[in-house]
């Protein structure tokens, strides 16, 4: 009868409840490469991908994953005609796809030819099935006119939710192509990112139908840092820039916030002759620009930009800093930022903790431009732990290799 007490009982159920949500939690861990997962992310329930990409020892920053080849949505009959022609895109399954990247470039600028966009054909415009794709007519930029004033959503909902409303319209991995019209920019967005969870649900919620819009070809890169090293906005950025040119021959590269929502549809997500930085305006700093130099939070910028000044700098670790030496790459190349003005290039920034700065981004900035010949995409050393097509984004979790440096 001792064991019956009331008092007994409870520990009981108490301890019931620990080992169930004990259970819980390791259920969610579906990586075992990180204690950081987008498995996380699912509040109502865990994902179940249907798109997982393994490779064997032939994987290597050459572009040995199999991914993919074209950021255009396809209509279902398109797809399964494109399967009978090429076969199932993706190698085996396999729940860990590690790939040891060293970017093997010897000068700035960089030939294009370098990388392996060989293997890349070209895809027919949604819901053309001949030669008729051809005659549709050049997306043109949408009107201002027709523009202005959005209000983002802001409220919080699980990634099945976001997917729900918008997987339909788009092609797995968050790429989107206009079904009436021939695009003429084809846009990577590289988002940068680490333990923003519910940032990402809002961040994908809001861009999609603000990108659709445009008329522009793109798709959503998100690029999460392992744990164990400060986390390295700068070297994420590299990293989706070269693993998204082995997926399609982006022309034009935004690198993306994840806490920032646009809010005005008259500011365009393409690249203009000039890198464009397009978060001058932003609600937290008053909507006014901090000063003439500044390239942090959103910026846009060519292939040929991009390379003429060898990427970022892997070098800032921690926040600050990568940024404002970003422009004084660009100064050093004799480009200049163009921007939008303020009642256009505005942007909502998400509540979230202040990060902690880095305490070498002043030494790393005043000896930036020494360095740029050596440090950035020429440099990076990395591993691809993983690579999972998502309804709304491509995800790639990735460890550093570089070492933080002393000035």
């Amino acid at each position: 009868m001792f064991l019956f007490t009331k008092a007994n009982l409870i520990r009981i159920l108490v301890g019931a409840i620990c080992l169930l949500l004990v259970l819980n939690f390791v259920g969610f861990r579906t990586d075992g490469a990180s204690g950081t997962s987008l498995s996380k992310l699912s509040i109502r329930r865990v994902h179940k991908y249907a798109h997982i990409y393994g490779n064997d020892s032939t994987s290597s920053s050459s572009g040995g994953a199999r991914l993919p080849a074209a950021p255009l949505a396809l209509s279902k009959e398109r797809e399964q005609e494109k399967e009978r022609d090429q076969g199932l895109h993706g190698a085996p399954n396999s729940t860990l796809l590690t790939v040891i990247a060293i970017a093997n470039f010897t000068s700035i600028p960089q030939d294009l030819s370098r990388f392996p966009l060989s293997t890349h054909k070209p895809l027919p415009t949604l819901g053309q099935k001949s030669t008729s794709a051809l005659l549709l007519a050049n997306c043109t930029d949408p009107d201002p006119r027709d523009g202005g004033p959005v209000t983002p959503n802001t409220t919080l909902e699980s990634l099945d939710v976001i997917e729900a409303e918008l997987g339909p319209l788009l092609r797995p991995g968050g790429a989107f192509h206009p079904d009436n019209c021939n695009p003429q920019h084809h846009v990577a967005i590289v988002v940068p990112f680490r333990d923003r969870y519910a940032h990402l649900s809002v961040f994908l919620r809001n861009i999609h139908p603000f990108l659709m819009r445009q008329r522009i070809a793109y798709r959503i890169f998100i690029v999460e840092q392992t744990n164990g090293k400060p986390f390295n906005r700068a070297a994420m950025m590299n990293i989706g820039y070269l693993e998204a040119l082995k997926l399609y021959q982006w022309d034009c590269f935004i690198f993306h916030d994840v806490d920032l929502l646009p809010l005005d549809d008259r500011n365009l997500y393409n690249c203009p002759r000039q890198p464009r930085h397009m978060s001058v305006a932003i609600d937290t700093l008053n909507f006014r620009l901090p000063y003439r130099s500044i390239f942090g939070g959103v910026s846009a910028m060519t292939r040929e930009h991009f390379q003429a000044v060898n990427g970022f700098s892997n070098s800032f670790f921690g926040w600050g800093g990568e940024d404002d030496d970003m422009s004084n790459r660009l100064k050093h190349a004799n480009l200049f930022i163009s921007r939008y003005p303020v009642n256009i290039a505005r942007y909502k920034m998400l509540k979230h903790q202040k990060e902690k700065a880095n305490p070498k981004r002043y030494e790393n900035l005043q000896n930036g431009m020494s360095k740029i010949e050596q440090d950035g995409i020429n440099s990076i050393k990395y591993a691809i732990y993983s690579i999972k097509e998502f309804p709304t984004f491509t995800w790639y979790l990735a460890e550093l290799k570089n070492s933080e440096r002393k000035s």
